[in-house]
């Protein structure tokens, strides 16, 4: 499994190298040249024991118009040291390989993303020898992608929408939508993409949002974060307990969308049983303006 936010950024594109191209071509909008193969490369950029250096995702595209290498970097936070080590990367790789580096960097937070692309100049100020220009990826650029349509068109991107977007009132729908696109693939590519999506959301109304709504995905009960999840609910396994969790569900979207919920709401919606209507609402439940809009339209859809 995937242990951690860091890992899950830029291992999705380890997983999916074309989305990396998509990512510069369209949220970027770099004209980079389109690749006719990928390849992995080992991280390791290390030329003397004592000196530890190692990339996050290196990845081989070959275009029409040469090879690149793409440098892959997930930043959580600022880190003054990457302003040596950027430039030694790119530097390193370009000399080693004799083709060009081009640096990505991921973030999910708005103040690093902001950080990560200044540009890095060593030399005489104003007047530098080397000038590093990183591209990044985060909140302020990567789309959000919150309709079930646009979802299903490119997953993986949607995928990425969800790591870097998954917080705040929009996450609901964010990770709605992307739920149901993932019924689209395979059921092995998706269990991946979920692995990813639950590592990175750090929010945990969120994360368990994102759960509860993995539980009803029939290949994700084959995928070890399903083990851990059924291993917390089983003693809640039968039918007046799954009915259970999806009113408190229900409950837990308005709430973490900062919907008022009334007395007379919470009463209704725990004392349903009737899992389809549940799950009606709990759809309902991440597009509603209140929480009266939880009963309107037909008892069922």
């Amino acid at each position: 499994m995937v242990g951690s936010t860091h890992e899950a950024l830029h291992r999705v594109f380890q997983k999916d190298p074309a989305l990396l191209t998509r990512a510069l071509q369209d949220v970027l909008r770099i004209p980079f040249p389109e690749p006719r193969e990928f390849a992995a490369m080992n991280v390791d950029l290390t030329e003397i024991e004592p000196v530890e250096r190692r990339v996050d995702t290196l990845l081989r595209a070959e275009t029409d118009e040469g090879v690149y290498l793409l440098v892959v970097e997930s930043q959580g936070k600022p880190d003054e040291r990457k302003q040596g080590s950027w430039p030694y990367y790119l530097s390193y790789l370009h000399e080693k390989y004799r083709c060009e580096p081009v640096l990505i960097v991921i973030t999910q937070s708005q103040a690093t993303a902001r950080w990560a692309a200044e540009p890095i100049h060593l030399g005489v100020r104003g007047c530098p020898s080397l000038t590093v220009r990183p591209f990044v990826l985060g909140p302020e650029n990567v789309p959000v992608i919150a309709d079930e349509r646009e979802a299903e068109r490119d997953v993986p991107l949607a995928v990425l929408s969800a790591m870097t977007h998954g917080r705040g009132p929009r996450a609901a729908v964010i990770l709605e939508s992307l739920a149901a696109a993932l019924r689209t693939i395979d059921p092995d590519s998706a269990a991946v993409f979920v692995q990813f999506v639950d590592s990175c959301l750090a929010d945990p109304q969120a994360q368990q949002m994102w759960r509860d709504l993995m539980t009803q995905m029939q290949y994700f009960w084959r995928h070890p974060l399903a083990e851990q999840v059924r291993e917390e609910g089983r003693e809640e396994g039968r039918e007046e307990g799954r009915a259970q969790d999806r009113a408190e569900m229900t409950l837990r979207i308005l709430e973490w969308r900062g919907i008022p919920v009334s007395d007379a709401v919470r009463e209704r919606v725990r004392a349903c049983t009737d899992l389809e209507q549940l799950e009606t609402w709990a759809k309902r439940a991440v597009h509603a303006g209140d929480a009266d809009e939880l009963f309107s339209g037909p008892e069922s859809e």
